[in-house]
């Protein structure tokens, strides 16, 4: 179904288009799109099934989760490149939900109803927030917090894979046990394994160095893929992916017995899922891209991991590598997408036999190169060289992974990130101004100490919002700086204050009191029209009056100067506002 121009969205496509992209697509795009897909599907299938296997899942569930969710996707998405399977940081929260339902199975068979119910819960928390319009969600973690997050998840991932490249059998546990565990069976390593694992991460990192155009990945898998068929690998000890069933993922409807024990888990992960995926898809927007709009990915993002949780898939969301893949690669349109997804269809029909004989080694190599590509301490060297405080939120999230766990890890980042919005809401910027000789402009008078002043005259800006929280703070700091300054008149500017709140309007009419019973005289200058509304219907707009409140610091400085020489009372000074707003 395509909805054309004149018609009226019903139903779900109420919330987000349907095949949006298919009424503006042109003919020649579609061998673009097709090499797209096919160069992007090099990337996507290695990953997926190296992501199944961060969740202790068999490795045909990551082939399931490019299958269906990405169909679905490029059918309801609006974002051109994005490239939707899953990631790394949702197959690590899913192995950690995935543990704590099930328990520490050895058997991977035994996740999969349990993943595929995560997945359905996952989209019905995306659909029910797409609904809502709840898309402003995503700006709640904010960037610092996030690159902490992630390299704490990276750290986790690669130590959890250090037992599939060392050719040990290690128990899941927290990071100092999984070394001490290594430590203790330093003389069981299979050093055939770490061979095969230390090719791969040859492979993966020195070919995209000098063969840009091969998909390292692809060519890694195949190699190992080729050594276990020349070789008998199982017999030197070598562990193998294993059997891998041929054909389409089952229909099969959730465990609904689950959804109590999954529930908070799957609303991080379908946060986490939403975060990515937008970011990912605004990183990649290009000049005439549709800008995505939060909700109907929302919904998308929803609708897919619906349809994976009924085909035994894990939870889904937008990967940055494969969609920075599809999107070198030049796709046009979500046609791509749906390109990948044909290529992972011939996969799980013709090549599951093939891929049953890669080594475990080799996955485990593609994992640690993904898990350390979560790592990006440039990220955190830029932020801490722009702001201290920034890197502290980033360093508190990346130990919140790696002591508390991923799950709470999560919770830790939103919490480090409303904290941190309500540390800078908290503290709102107040300084002194002074204006530039001949003009009439006002500036911090820290930095330009030649700047016009006048006697007695003390004129502090203050910026945001001023609320319950915001306006002791302020008023702590304009205080010390009129005892610094000790003026006959105190000047607020407020032109970068964009509302006051009824607590913090009461708190600045008792200080307006108490400077009046000290001699000093407070004016106001540059409301915008809502503050002004508000101050003029309040005790201290009462107290002022209309005399003292000005359009600009410029018209309170002539207002200034005139009561200094006395030429003209202030009451009628054409500066004030009575009968001009």
């Amino acid at each position: 179904m395509t909805l054309q121009a004149e018609e009226t969205p019903t139903g779900l496509a109420r919330y987000v288009p349907i095949l949006s992209w298919l009424p503006q697509y042109q003919r020649g795009w579609l061998r673009i799109d097709l090499v797209a897909g096919l160069t992007a599907s090099a990337v996507v299938i290695p990953q997926a099934m190296a992501y199944a296997s961060i969740a202790g899942l068999p490795v045909e569930v990551g082939l399931y989760t490019s299958f269906v969710p990405m169909v679905i996707y490029a059918l309801l998405g609006t974002s051109r490149p994005l490239s939707v399977s899953t990631t790394s940081t949702i197959a690590m929260l899913t192995a950690t939900v995935l543990t704590r339902t099930v328990g520490g199975s050895v058997n991977p068979y035994d996740y999969i109803v349990p993943a595929a119910s995560l997945a359905f819960l996952v989209g019905v928390f995306l659909l029910l927030a797409g609904i809502l319009r709840l898309g402003f969600v995503a700006n709640f973690i904010s960037e610092p917090v996030l690159v902490g997050f992630k390299a704490g998840i990276g750290v986790v991932i690669f130590v959890s894979q250090l037992g599939k490249v060392l050719g040990l059998s290690l128990e899941k546990g927290p990071i100092l046990q999984t070394f001490v565990q290594i430590f203790d069976n330093f003389a069981s390593i299979n050093w055939v394994t770490v061979g095969i694992a230390l090719l791969t991460l040859a492979i993966l990192i020195l070919l995209p160095r000098f063969i840009k155009r091969v998909p390292a990945a692809l060519v890694a898998v195949a190699v190992g893929i080729l050594l276990s068929a020349l070789v008998n690998l199982e017999a030197l000890g070598v562990a193998l992916v294993g059997s891998i069933p041929a054909g389409l993922p089952s229909l099969s409807p959730p465990d609904f017995s689950l959804f109590q024990s999954l529930w908070p888990g799957a609303l991080g992960i379908a946060l986490m899922s939403f975060v990515e995926s937008v970011a990912a898809a605004r990183a990649f927007m290009q000049r005439g891209d549709q800008i995505p709009d939060a909700s109907h990915e929302l919904v998308a993002l929803g609708v897919a991991n619906l349809g994976g949780g009924l085909t035994s898939s894990m939870p889904a969301g937008g990967g940055t590598s494969q969609t920075a893949v599809n999107d070198n690669a030049g796709a046009r349109s979500q046609l791509a997408e749906i390109t990948t997804a044909a290529v992972v269809l011939v996969t799980l029909l013709f090549l599951a036999p093939l891929i049953g004989l890669m080594p475990q080694a080799t996955l485990g190599a593609l994992v640690l190169v993904a898990a350390a590509g979560l790592i990006k301490l440039g990220e955190f060297r830029a932020i801490r060289a722009i702001r201290n405080v920034e890197f502290v939120w980033a360093v508190v999230a990346f130990f919140g992974v790696m002591v508390l766990g991923t799950l709470q890890g999560i919770l830790v980042a939103v919490i480090v990130s409303l904290l941190a919005l309500l540390y800078l809401a908290g503290h709102p910027p107040v300084y002194v101004v002074g204006r530039k000789a001949g003009t009439d402009v006002f500036r911090p008078l820290e930095d330009h100490p030649q700047d016009e002043v006048l006697p007695g005259l003390l004129m502090v800006r203050i910026e945001g919002l001023m609320y319950f929280a915001s306006a002791p703070r302020a008023l702590e700091r304009i205080t010390l700086l009129t005892r610094q300054n000790e003026p006959r008149v105190l000047v607020l500017d407020f032109s970068a204050v964009p509302n006051f709140e009824y607590t913090a309007l009461k708190q600045f009419s008792r200080y307006e009191e108490k400077l009046h019973a000290s001699g000093i005289t407070l004016w106001l200058a540059a409301l915008n029209r809502e503050v002004f509304q508000v101050v003029e219907h309040s005790p201290l707009g009462m107290n002022l009056g209309h005399e003292r409140m000005f359009f600009n610091l410029e018209q309170a400085m002539e207002a200034y100067q005139r009561m200094q020489t006395g030429s003209q009372e202030l009451s009628t000074s054409g500066g004030h506002l009575k009968g001009e707003n």
